[in-house]
């Protein structure tokens, strides 16, 4: 039996790069969805913890079918010299990007 999987990824991103992160994921959905990527929620806080100054929270989610179906496509974006570029990219703006994987319980 296969279970869904739902993938959280949360991001602190400069306040002063924000706009420039908010065109790369547009740039990220452009190419994921030729990978059968889900669709993105995406997500601010209107509360949250402790004041990080100059940092803005992001936090996206999706939904998969299964594992099989996420490992499938993140291969094929990993093999991409277009979808690497954007790693780099996020990489030198995200402070902080931390993924978790939850199973969706039937």
């Amino acid at each position: 039996m296969a279970f869904k999987v739902m993938e959280r990824g949360v991001h602190k991103i400069p306040t002063s790069k924000w706009e420039e992160f908010l065109e790369l994921e547009k740039r990220y959905d452009a190419l994921e969805s030729q990978w059968a990527f889900p669709p993105k929620r995406r997500y601010r806080p209107m509360f949250a913890g402790p004041p990080q100054p100059h940092t803005t929270v992001y936090m996206r989610e999706r939904e998969w079918e299964s594992l099989a179906a996420m490992e499938a496509a993140y291969s094929k974006a990993m093999a991409s010299p277009e979808w690497q570029a954007l790693q780099n990219e996020l990489e030198l703006m995200d402070e902080g990007l931390y993924s978790e994987l939850f199973w969706c319980m039937p």
